[in-house]
């Protein structure tokens, strides 16, 4: 995939962001100049994946300081404009992190804002890359080293999901860019199919050979043996290594368990939060029921149906084999904790 492929860039006075609610159909592209523009974008997953609308949220800053300027909002009314913007989506935690990051830099001016807003972007892809780089010699190291490898994933972690190249995807690209993939297993993600249409939109670009998968037949090609090992994104990493990523992911860390083969969760430092000490106090997103009840417009389920929606599960740390991050990996289920080592 070309460098010029970004889910998030500014430009001018705002930010472009890729339609990610097109996609597979059309690469489309949606301006955005407010701040009620971005959190309906952040809300509506135009812009989605925890890195990425963390450098949206950098970005929004900035956005919300020139609305500003142009409706000559007092500090009060600013601030309460970047909280909602922080606020946008409460289970990610890269969202608060980045704009907590540049708000201070207001008070330097605008610019300077905006200089750390590229820069949270510009860390972001390299964090991204050293990633792809660890997370491939582990597993080269620890699954095979002499043939490809055959891999799963779940929801969408690459290009699209961050400022650049990808946490988990990137692991993939750089396994694939050695010639060591046979064949990624990619999991539709219901009820929003971000891996069948984002992740394999991707995988497709890349030219890595690859299966679109029922999210319910996941456990079953681990089980049988189909799959080397898998590799998630996470949305929040808390200290004991409980991780928060996309709904469904808990299952595939229960059938890898069983099968005896690798888990990783590949994400930034940003994404983990020692402030949280486990799984049991990270929010849960709970997303409009419509989602699950509803396809295309069309009602599928009786109306009497209530819909259940969360959009994240919680993977427990002992089901964890290794966290990648721009560091290193870090063998959780075996005790490496992130709020020991990355304090």
């Amino acid at each position: 995939m070309s460098q010029e492929l970004r889910a998030v860039e500014w430009a001018g006075d705002g930010l472009w962001l890729i339609d990610q609610t097109a996609l597979p159909g059309r690469l489309d592209r949606l301006r955005v100049e407010t701040v009620d523009a971005l959190v309906d974008a952040i809300q509506r997953l135009v812009v989605r994946g925890a890195p990425a609308i963390g450098a949206a949220g950098a970005y929004g800053v900035v956005l919300a300081a020139l609305q500003a300027e142009r409706e000559g909002w007092d500090r009060t009314a600013l601030l309460a404009a970047v909280s909602r913007i922080r606020e946008a989506r409460p289970t990610a935690v890269n969202l608060a992190v980045c704009v907590d990051r540049v708000l201070p830099l207001l008070d330097r001016g605008r610019e300077a804002a905006l200089t750390e807003a590229h820069a949270v972007q510009r860390e972001d892809e390299r964090a991204n890359r050293a990633m792809g780089a660890y997370g491939a010699d582990w597993l080269v190291k620890r699954v095979a080293a002499d043939r490809p490898l055959r891999l799963l994933t779940h929801c969408n972690t690459g290009a699209l999901a961050t400022a650049g190249w990808g946490t988990a995807l990137g692991v993939v690209r750089e396994l694939h860019a050695r010639g060591l993939v046979e064949v990624v297993y990619a999991d539709e993600t219901r009820p929003l199919l971000q891996g069948s249409r984002l992740t394999a939109w991707e995988l497709a670009h890349e030219g890595i050979p690859h299966y679109v998968q029922a999210d319910g037949a996941a456990a079953g090609t681990i089980l049988r043996g189909e799959v080397d090992a898998a590799i998630v994104g996470a949305d929040r990493v808390a200290a004991n290594g409980d991780t928060a990523n996309k709904v469904g992911t808990v299952g595939v860390a229960l059938a890898c368990a069983d099968a005896g083969i690798p888990f990783l969760v590949a994400a930034p430092t940003t994404t983990v939060d020692l402030a949280t000490g486990s799984g049991a106090d990270i929010h849960i997103e709970l997303r409009d029921e419509r989602e699950v009840l509803e396809w295309g417009g069309v009602r599928t389920a009786p109306a009497a149906s209530r819909g259940h929606n969360p959009a994240f599960d919680v993977t427990p740390g002992r089901l964890v084999t290794a966290l990648v991050t721009e560091r290193g990996v870090l063998e959780v289920a075996a005790g490496q904790l992130p709020g020991e080592r990355l304090a």
